[in-house]
């Protein structure tokens, strides 16, 4: 679906990220949602609300399917460049065909990254990520 940005932002909400995910033999169709402040349980409910009847008429995935509306968690996915611009600051694992890499991530532009440890500073093209997620020290 080609305007689901837009349909999503109707409801005050940005959009983060689907997933097609297959869980006990379920297709489950999922769109993370994001916004300053956080996402509550009525922001979801709007987005599925507002997608649920458009989602019967033009399905996302064919075949049965659940929808699933969520934030993406304190432990999130970073695979755009603007996913690490969001997460300045925070904690992030990231993998390269060549090694793994965790620290703050002091740096995100629209090529590359940068991540701080106690070893240093760490620079990655984001092209280069294989994997990348933030993470949560307890």
């Amino acid at each position: 679906m080609d305007n689901l940005n837009e349909l999503v932002k109707e409801c005050g909400v940005e959009l983060y990220d689907t997933e097609i995910a297959n869980e006990n033999g379920r297709a489950i169709y999922r769109i993370y949602i994001t916004k300053n402040g956080g996402v509550s349980l009525d922001d979801c409910e709007k987005v599925s609300r507002l997608l649920s009847p458009i989602f019967d008429v033009e399905p996302p995935i064919s075949g049965d399917y659940n929808l699933e509306v969520s934030s993406p968690g304190l432990e999130r996915k970073l695979s755009e460049a603007r996913h690490f611009k969001a997460s300045l600051g925070e904690l992030v694992k990231a993998q390269t065909a060549e090694a793994k890499f965790a620290g703050r991530l002091v740096k995100a532009d629209d090529e590359s990254i940068a991540l701080e440890n106690d070893e240093g500073v760490f620079e990655i093209k984001i092209g280069d990520i294989k994997k990348a997620k933030t993470y949560l020290e307890w």
